[in-house]
């Protein structure tokens, strides 16, 4: 991508505009601004606006907006009005991504940066926020190795890793669906971290591997991929990708009739992919990490309420990532009574989020020794229709997160922190 667009202070209108074309347009830049006050707080969010995850990257926007207003109306970060600052990773560039983390950090001096869905790019960002000792939340970037094996004492992060989703949905794919699995798999780190933490867990289960495809990143064609697991002969084939990619891979294999012969199933599923999909591909079981529609979970109500303002639908786990993620910066220096990283660091370690920020059953809390959130996991089925329009997934069961993680031990962290 090329290097035009400078770091963005938007504005509440333009953040709304922006999330109101969420799956319908591509956003254009380079964003004209006001200067805003020189002593606010500044989180920097380094995401995807454009391509393959061009939608989930704008739900995080919509719910980090969400957090900012929130956080405004109570009286900002330490007394100061807080201002979001927004760059396009683009959804696979790691070249982009870094460029825009290291502008976002040392000409607009953020206090913060948030991003990105993408894991490759994820890592690659962490590598620089560490180097400049900012403290970062990664929303959505699920390979285990963020709070794994390059774990860094500043990154924290929302989103389960691939492990905790494997252990998740591994049992009850086996007793449902079968044991000999066909895996589509996006070639980077995401999806070779699912994949194996799949293979693993299904492993365990008496779970057999008849196959498996690396598919490129925005990939739109399908069809050789779904002949070659067909020709597998498994129970199921389990689709790994996501974005654009899902909604291309699912629809594609319910045209074949597919879902007509065998399962089509998976751990990581998206209510922006479910909506993207016609009712008959809506198929499958899947783990969500959040979901909007929890009867008696306290001040769910009023966020699906918050967002449908904004965007007219409901908010998906990616708005939840946003949301949190932005709270979690205020949370974060507000305890620590500083924007002093490593005092910020430190004041998040082991925090359990209030109800009204963690929106779950249990209060998600940042588990000290890599720095995971640990909340729940919601085990399911797609539908093609429920009670209301968005509510395109069935939950059949709750899974802690802790149990799902495993001990620190077996994450690989090794946390080291500055002298």
């Amino acid at each position: 991508m090329s290097n035009e667009k400078s770091s963005t202070k938007m504005s509440r209108r333009t953040i709304i505009k922006a999330a109101a074309a969420v799956g319908a347009v591509q956003l254009a830049g380079p964003f004209v601004i006001t200067a805003r006050a020189a002593d606010t707080v500044k989180i920097g969010l380094d995401n995807p606006l454009t391509g393959t995850y061009a939608a989930v990257g704008k739900n995080e926007l919509v719910g980090c907006q969400l957090a900012v207003d929130q956080i405004n109306k109570k009286g900002g970060i330490l007394g100061r009005e807080v201002e979001l600052l927004v760059e396009d990773s683009t959804s696979g560039d790691a070249g982009t991504a870094v460029q825009k983390a290291r502008k976002l950090i040392e000409r607009d001096n953020v206090n913060f940066l948030v991003g990105n869905v993408n894991s490759a790019l994820a890592l690659a960002m962490a590598q620089v926020s560490n180097e400049k000792g900012v403290l970062h939340i990664v929303p959505g970037g699920h390979t285990d190795g963020i709070t794994g094996a390059t774990c860094h004492w500043n990154v924290f992060r929302v989103c389960n890793n691939t492990t905790m989703e494997a252990n998740a949905v591994a049992a009850p794919m086996i007793k449902n669906a079968g044991k000999k699995w066909y895996y589509i798999t996006p070639d980077y780190a995401f999806g070779h971290t699912l994949q194996a933490g799949l293979e693993k867990a299904a492993a365990k289960l008496g779970g057999i591997k008849s196959g498996a495809d690396l598919t490129p990143l925005g990939t739109t064609d399908f069809s050789s991929y779904l002949i070659k697991a067909q020709s597998a002969s498994p129970d199921v084939i389990v689709f790994l990708v996501q974005g654009d990619d899902m909604i291309n891979a699912l629809k594609q294999a319910v045209q074949f009739g597919l879902d007509k012969r065998l399962h089509l199933a998976g751990s990581q599923q998206e209510l922006e992919a479910l909506q993207g999909l016609p009712p008959e591909a809506r198929v499958g079981s899947w783990v969500f990490e959040w979901y909007w529609k929890q009867p008696g979970v306290a001040h769910v109500a009023e966020f699906v309420a918050a967002t449908k303002k904004v965007t007219g639908r409901v908010p998906t786990a990616r708005t939840w990532f946003g949301f949190v993620s932005t709270w979690s910066c205020a949370l974060a220096a507000n305890q620590a009574k500083s924007l002093d990283a490593r005092k910020m660091a430190k004041a998040l370690e082991g925090m359990k989020l209030p109800p009204e920020v963690g929106l779950m059953p249990e209060a998600p809390f940042y588990r000290a020794g890599d720095h995971q959130l640990m909340g729940t996991l919601y085990d399911g089925d797609a539908q093609a229709k429920g009670s209301e329009p968005d509510d395109l997934f069935k939950v059949t069961s709750l899974v802690k997160g802790v149990e799902a993680a495993g001990p620190v031990e077996d994450s690989g962290c090794k946390m080291t922190w500055p002298a």
